[in-house]
């Protein structure tokens, strides 16, 4: 009967500190919209966290993002040669780049390397005691530090997911055309046709914009919410890649189900 009791008090505690969090992040993302006029008056905080958390991000979204499209063109050409259609490689490689791989796999790669970062920079100022004595000094930690970072994530996710699905094409291309020996026009004319800008790549970029705000709320509340200890941050970084994977594969799922239905 103890042991049974433990288990109800051990459930409990867990699912009661999962509700309270979960308040906390919605008292979070709240706060960012109040103070977001603030932060906006100070627009070149903004526009430096675009730069760390975009910009930076270049290079491991090119260098993926190539691989990934010539991976896609070698498998694609094999597959659809067996079908008589490895001139619609073109057509396998854009669509694939830019409803589903491009916006994935580019927010798994920024909940990696951005997410990650976001997380052990706030959690560290905590650590430090840099937000408390921002507090102090009646400026908002909110509107210096976490607004600008939300805003330049929600900014840099479709612009990252946009650079991604090009230079995958590319990487598709230079497989299929150069080394396979695909027709050149075959590749570009079957894309072209039938590529749709408003189903295909808004969707695509819908995708990005909702993958660019979870994984940026979740980097942002695991660095404000951590425990102030080398420890806490350590935690709260791993927490912050596990969290925005999972987000981003399910909402995949749920948005792709959206999008296909209506």
């Amino acid at each position: 009967m103890k042991t049974l009791f433990n288990f109800f008090e051990k459930l409990g505690n867990s699912i009661t500190s999962r509700v309270l969090r979960l308040g906390a992040a919605t008292r979070l993302i709240f706060l960012i919209f109040v103070y977001s006029g603030d932060s906006f008056k100070r627009i070149h905080l903004t526009i430096r966290e675009v730069y760390f958390t975009g910009v930076m991000s270049l290079v491991i979204i090119v260098v993926s993002a190539f691989f990934v499209g010539m991976v896609l063109g070698l498998q694609g050409y094999y597959t659809l040669q067996k079908y008589g259609s490895s001139e619609a490689i073109g057509v396998l490689v854009a669509l694939a780049l830019v409803r589903e791989l491009g916006p994935v796999v580019t927010a798994l790669l920024f909940a990696g390397r951005a997410g990650t970062a976001i997380t052990a920079e706030i959690g560290l100022m905590k650590a430090t005691e840099q937000l408390s004595a921002m507090e102090m000094m009646a400026v908002s930690p909110i509107a210096r530090i976490i607004a600008p970072r939300f805003w330049a994530g929600v900014i840099a996710m479709p612009i990252l997911a946009s650079i991604f699905s090009m230079v995958g094409v590319l990487g598709g291309y230079v497989v299929a055309v150069p080394i396979i020996g695909v027709d050149e026009g075959a590749f570009w004319s079957q894309m072209q046709a039938n590529v749709d800008f408003n189903f295909d790549i808004m969707n695509g970029l819908i995708k990005s914009l909702v993958f660019g705000v979870a994984c940026t709320i979740i980097a942002l509340f695991e660095g404000f919410d951590a425990p102030p200890t080398a420890e806490g941050v350590s935690r709260a970084t791993t927490r912050t890649v596990v969290t925005s994977s999972l987000a981003i594969l399910a909402l995949d799922f749920v948005l792709t189900s959206f999008m296909i239905s209506g």
